[in-house]
């Protein structure tokens, strides 16, 4: 297996038909997983709501969740960060961006009021880990502590998510998950597995011999190539439902899998490895934590509660000066 990612990573060809295919099966495994899993829990009588609030929720973050697992495993830290923060500032700035230029983004009141004020919370919490050594850490970074600082903010959360489910099911809009034969639900389970560990070793291997062979660092491939890879589903869903004038999904799914990738994948990296900091990390965490407070901004004076055009326009632009400067200053 090693003398073959060698062969492949050794022709620029195949090594960028290798971090393609790796982005194919990571997704495809990841909605395999998600829906055996959804089945096999509805097998056990779980309602549709809880499968949502869970099984598809951490489904959804799969991808970056795989992703930081092969690269803390492989000692590629940077990528691990930026794969997190990288995403999110996607989620915020580039998906919502996009999709409200399609149709303006309404937001309902629990995004509003929780989920967006949360994802903002998120990134002051990661922004805080990298400016202030906590007590018993060697650097700045996110060590142990910080990991598992974050894993109990998102045990909470998921607690209050849950609570605020049950008590209004009727603000829930979640999807029909239908029974399919066990042998079925459990083969997808599996596939989907084995595609997530395929999928996430192709990314990292080629993302970081990209990084080589353009003499940059993995930090800015994270930010940029593996961030939007592991965050096209969410683009695809998002413009689709625009079109749709469904567009009122977006702002939850953006938020919601923003601070999955935060409490989360992010803390459960730092609790396998430290995850020191890189040049630049400082305007990465903040850029993070500002597509939150822009998001909010754009609601919170809008008279429909919703990001109109212009503020989609504001949105990319926005991004597209953070990644001139960031890449003007690798």
């Amino acid at each position: 297996m090693t003398q073959l990612f060698e062969t492949i990573l050794s022709n620029p060809w195949l090594l960028a038909l290798s971090l393609i295919v790796g982005f194919v099966v990571l997704v495809k495994g990841a909605d395999w997983l998600v829906i055996g899993a959804s089945a096999t829990a509805k097998r056990f009588g779980i309602n549709d709501l809880v499968i949502g609030l869970t099984v598809v929720a951490f489904g959804t973050s799969m991808p970056e969740f795989v992703v930081n697992m092969v690269s803390v495993s492989d000692g590629v830290t940077d990528l691990a960060i930026t794969n997190i923060l990288g995403s999110n500032i996607i989620n915020t700035f580039v998906i919502l961006g996009c999709t409200a230029l399609v149709y303006p983004v309404v937001s309902q009141k629990r995004s509003r009021d929780f989920d967006v004020p949360m994802s903002a919370f998120a990134g002051v919490l990661v922004l805080a880990f990298i400016l202030i050594p906590l007590p018993h850490e060697t650097s700045r970074g996110i060590g142990l502590v910080g990991g598992i600082v974050l894993l109990v903010f998102f045990s909470i959360f998921m607690y209050l998510t849950m609570r605020h489910a049950k008590d209004h099911p009727d603000e829930q809009t979640t999807e029909e998950y239908h029974v399919m034969a066990t042998w079925k639900a459990i083969a997808l389970i599996v596939v989907g597995l084995i595609g997530l560990v395929v999928g996430g070793e192709l990314i990292v291997k080629s993302a970081v011999r990209i990084a080589t062979d353009l003499g940059v660092s993995d930090a800015i491939i994270g930010l940029t190539i593996v961030a939007l890879g592991t965050s096209l589903p969410e683009l695809a869903t998002s413009v689709a439902a625009a079109f749709r004038h469904n567009s009122d999904i977006a702002i939850g799914n953006v938020v919601g899998s923003n601070i999955f990738n935060v409490f989360f994948v992010l803390g459960t990296s730092a609790c396998i490895r430290p995850l020191p900091t890189y040049e630049g990390i400082e305007v990465d965490a903040l850029m993070a934590t500002l597509g939150s407070v822009i998001v909010w901004l754009l609601i919170k004076f809008s008279h429909k509660r919703d990001i109109k055009r212009w503020g989609g326009a504001l949105l990319l632009v926005v991004y597209a000066v953070y990644l001139t400067f960031r890449l003007m200053n690798c």
